[in-house]
């Protein structure tokens, strides 16, 4: 319809409306209010949202021969991995992590803008009153005489009530309540990546505490293989190559213990970090080595058209498509006619006692009408505008969507293979033990060469230390995997107490601070 120039009906005088009588202002409130209501009930303007449009799915996930949906919860999936100390550092870092803290702050805004928006439906009032004393001038009446002091007493109330007749206040609830929805989503997604980040970043820890007592268990070996050869140098049956080669290769043993303790403190330092605590913080809790954290049971992973409810990221872009929505509904409903009742009650006395008689008071009240007529097309670019975010929506939730696909995909695999190449590091490291074994027998008495020595103990410690490395990737695999699925915290989170209390709000003096 057309939308541009203004043509307002206007309110009936307050002197008008004094000739009326109460029960007249009533009846004629109350017909206006009736008929406007009922035109009111269930009227909208723009598209309803009816979800995202048709995607094509894929039926099952890659390398699964059904698509039968598994038994089990994503809920504390690390659990599964059966370490006291890693499920006492996610718990704290849920109630105190920055990240996780801001998107709670998040969630309280965008359910005050709710409330805030909500506030359109209903009709605002506000009241005012003043004492006055007054004098007037020969100057500014007719007389020549001054008037006398006089003191006036005024109170008013005015009241206004756009009515929503064709739903764009609605259309504005609906889409704060979708992006308080997303909001929410937001804040359940951060737990994911925190909780996700912490695991990992403690199997990581944990694996070069691993790898750190590996290389100095493999270096007093090689030291004792340096002290044997110097030995057989000594009595003349070795030779100053073999001696040199056997020191060498323990002092480069040796050498990749200060590289794997910087990269143990600096994942230490991110968990502090994680937790919302200074870098150092959580060193004492990881002085202890422990295993590699190893699950031991498989995650259902459920069908891939799961992850729209299940992964909060893909959650939040289908809300913020949502919110998109319901914003060309307001945008649309901006084009139509508005309906306001307003109306107003003053008094106004000499005396105090004399503020309630009813020749005293005035009133008004009466609907008001804006058309829009002409405004070079402003409204309907608006509109235009709100389509294309609307389909801008769409893309950023299509993609997110496309991108868990991609993760699930990429975890399912990754965990897969590191599983298979576990087995056969695990195959190699205990026959290079037995060939280290052998050599080392056989070297003793002289049945064979250092060589056969040197090889032997490098194959062993190269296969033992890709045996830790790849536990580590199975469990940060397994991680990604619960990450990618959307798996995180399921108890309540309380998002209704701000990080900051503030204390004094009310009137107060204050010095002003330089």
């Amino acid at each position: 319809m057309p939308s541009h120039l203004f043509v307002a009906l206007p309110l009936p005088s307050a002197k008008e409306n004094c000739h009326r009588t109460p029960t007249q202002l009533r009846a004629g409130a109350a017909c206006v209010a009736l008929m406007l209501g009922s035109m009111l009930a269930g009227c909208a303007v723009g598209p309803d949202y009816a979800g995202p449009p048709g995607l094509e799915m894929p039926a099952q996930w890659s390398g699964r021969q059904t698509s039968r949906r598994q038994t089990g919860t994503l809920d504390r999936w690390w659990l599964r991995l059966r370490d006291p100390l890693l499920n006492r550092l996610i718990e704290q870092a849920v109630d105190a992590n920055p990240s996780v803290v801001k998107a709670k702050a998040v969630v309280r805004e965008a359910r005050a803008t709710v409330q805030q928006t909500s506030a359109g439906l209903f009709p605002s009032v506000s009241g005012t009153a003043s004492v006055t004393d007054n004098k007037t001038s020969s100057g500014s009446t007719s007389s020549a005489v001054d008037s006398a002091p006089y003191t006036l007493h005024q109170g008013s109330f005015d009241s206004s009530w756009e009515l929503d007749l064709f739903g764009g206040t609605q259309r504005n609830i609906e889409a704060a309540v979708r992006g308080a929805e997303s909001a929410e989503a937001d804040l359940r997604d951060s737990l994911v990546t925190l909780i996700g980040d912490v695991a990992s970043y403690y199997v990581d820890a944990r694996g070069y505490q691993a790898r750190i007592a590996l290389a100095q268990r493999t270096s007093v070996s090689q030291r004792d293989t340096e002290k044997l050869t110097r030995s057989k140098y000594d009595a003349g049956s070795g030779n100053a190559v073999d001696l040199a080669k056997a020191t060498a290769q323990a002092a480069s043993t040796e050498a990749n213990v200060p590289t794997y303790e910087a990269a143990l403190a600096a994942d230490i330092h991110r968990l502090g970090i994680l937790l919302g605590r200074p870098p150092d913080s959580v060193a004492s809790l990881m002085a202890r080595s422990a295993p590699v954290p190893a699950p031991r049971m498989p995650l259902p992973t459920g069908l891939p058209a799961d992850l729209i409810l299940s992964r909060p990221d893909v959650a939040s872009a289908e809300r913020k498509l949502a919110q998109a929505t319901a914003k060309i509904g307001a945008a649309e409903a901006d084009r139509y006619p508005a309906v306001s009742l307003t109306g107003s009650v003053g008094t106004s006395a000499l005396r105090a006692g004399d503020l309630a008689k009813y020749s005293s008071v005035s009133w008004s009240v009466g609907p008001s009408v804006t058309v829009p007529v002409f405004d070079a097309g402003k409204r309907l670019a608006t509109v235009r505008i709100a389509e294309a975010q609307r389909d801008q929506a769409f893309a950023t939730f299509h993609s997110t969507l496309l991108t868990a696909f991609e993760d699930v995909e990429n975890a399912l695999v990754s965990l897969s293979q590191e599983r298979v190449r576990a087995i056969k590091l695990t195959e190699a490291a205990k026959n290079y033990r037995e060939a280290a074994r052998l050599s080392r027998s056989l070297f003793e008495t002289g049945s064979a060469s250092f060589i056969d020595v040197l090889d032997a103990e490098r194959s062993l410690y190269s296969a033992e230390d890709s045996l830790i490395q790849s536990k580590v990737s199975a469990a940060k695999d397994y991680i990604a995997l619960a990450k990618a699925l959307g798996g995180g915290w399921s108890d309540p989170v309380d998002t209704s107490t701000p990080i900051i209390v503030d204390s004094n709000t009310g009137p107060h003096w204050r010095e002003i601070s330089q």
